[in-house]
């Protein structure tokens, strides 16, 4: 849809999700909870369709209008949970966010140990998109592993490769060069791929017998970590983001 066109009816969890207010499955556990109002009436299903000119009241207070997507690039340190409430009580990187940025979702998730890029939004349609293997972003890292493998044992991962019953697509595993024909207990490694199931590069890995003791995920399709430091937060300019996703409303 394009900013021109009326707008049309979307599901409630959809447009609690556009405005910033929480993801499309917490929309549904508040709705459950009957914490979610329209025009008046608490919601008991999260089969509603919402337009523009409807009144939405989350725990009674109305919530914004449709705000434009944003997206920003944040470079998660290892030791924080991607989530916004921990059961085990750990920083989340919600936690570790300056406090001047608007509500955020995280497009996709980097494991506890994990480091590098995540992307984060406030619009969870676009954030919901780009998780999408359908999307066809490659999402790229950078890994330290134990062990020794050979060049033609990572390239038989380009097939594909099913372990304990899961399926994994096809992923792209190079030996850095500085690491070909040296004798070290550590192999450095760049993995590309498109799925990103959990903890999908560590299982693979493992298989191939590597024990990967760091994971930094470089870029996430057209958007790459580049020099920003463990910790920042950088907004994507309106420029660059108008150069990958036009003029269209996701």
């Amino acid at each position: 849809m394009t900013q021109d066109e009326p707008e049309k009816a979307e599901r409630i969890s959809k447009r609690l999700a556009r405005a910033g207010v929480c993801s499309r499955r917490d929309a549904e556990r508040l709705i459950a909870a009957g914490r979610v109002s329209v025009n008046g009436a608490v919601l008991e299903t999260p089969a509603c369709n919402v337009t523009a000119d409807d009144k939405i009241l989350v725990d009674g207070k109305e919530i914004s209008a449709k705000e434009a997507a944003r997206l920003w690039r944040y470079h998660k340190p290892a030791g924080l949970v991607t989530s916004h409430k921990d059961e085990k009580g750990r920083m989340t990187i919600f936690d570790a966010l300056p406090k001047s940025l608007p509500r955020v979702i995280s497009v996709g998730r980097l494991d506890l140990n994990s480091e590098g890029l995540l992307l984060l939004t406030n619009d969870g349609g676009l954030a919901r998109h780009l998780e999408l293997p359908s999307t066809g972003w490659v999402r790229t890292y950078r890994v330290r592993a134990l062990g020794t493998v050979t060049q033609e044992k990572l390239d038989r991962l380009k097939k594909g490769i099913t372990i304990d019953g899961i399926s994994y697509g096809p992923i792209e595993a190079a030996l850095e060069s500085s690491a070909e024909g040296k004798k070290s207990a550590n192999a450095w490694l760049t993995v590309s791929l498109k799925e990103g199931k959990n903890r999908e590069v560590r299982r693979v890995l493992s298989h191939l017998g590597l024990q990967v003791n760091r994971l930094i995920r470089t870029a996430y399709g057209p958007f790459a970590l580049g020099d920003l430091a463990a910790g920042a937060v950088k907004e994507v300019g309106s420029k660059e983001f108008r150069s990958v996703f036009g003029d269209r409303i996701l």
